[in-house]
């Protein structure tokens, strides 16, 4: 990989926003959850979890969305468009629904893969629609995986200090980013 390509620098920060919106749903979540409050062990457990589903769906999504772009041609690229767009238009509007939610013990282990998969299925979505065009698909996993694990982090240590009123607005951010690409990508 020639790092001095703007083509690589541009794929790059691409891969990092995408990351960074999906990880502000575990940052919204690890708000909540921080705030019920979490011990630091809890904290690394979550978070490891979080970020290895981060990067499991994900890959999965990218093999598919390989598999679909092989059959599908140029009608593969304007679906992970669209996809893109219906999921972050998704995002955004459950972000500003006002319904309460059940909440769900992040301590058995049950509990631990029910909230990573829920932070970490829009991942998947993502990875299909990435799958659809030609990426490295290494750096994105590897890149999902990290952001998914270091906003969770950041979002349950925060939570024991902040108000709840940021994990709204980080969910409703992630959702206008994923929009944007879906959009950028019809075009």
């Amino acid at each position: 990989m020639d790092w001095t390509s703007p083509l690589v620098w541009g794929q790059f920060v691409t891969i990092w926003l995408m990351a960074a919106a999906l990880g502000l749903d575990a940052l919204s979540l690890g708000l909540g959850i921080g705030m019920r409050g979490v011990r630091k062990l809890d904290v690394l457990k979550i978070s490891a979890v979080i970020a290895l589903f981060h990067m499991i769906l994900p890959l999965g999504g990218i093999l598919m969305g390989g598999y679909i772009s092989a059959l599908l041609g140029q009608v593969a690229t304007l679906c992970g468009g669209i996809l893109l767009v219906l999921l972050g238009a998704h995002m955004l509007y459950s972000s500003l629904r006002s319904d309460e939610f059940r909440s769900v013990d992040h301590r058995s282990f049950w509990g631990l893969i029910l909230f990573s998969l829920s932070v970490s299925i829009d991942s998947f979505s993502v990875g299909l629609s990435l799958g659809m065009f030609a990426g490295d698909t290494v750096l994105t996993v590897l890149m999902f995986g990290a952001m998914g694990g270091l906003m969770s982090v950041i979002g349950l240590m925060l939570g024991r200090r902040v108000g709840q009123w940021i994990g709204e607005y980080g969910e409703a951010l992630g959702g206008v980013i994923l929009l944007a690409f879906g959009i950028k990508f019809l075009l």
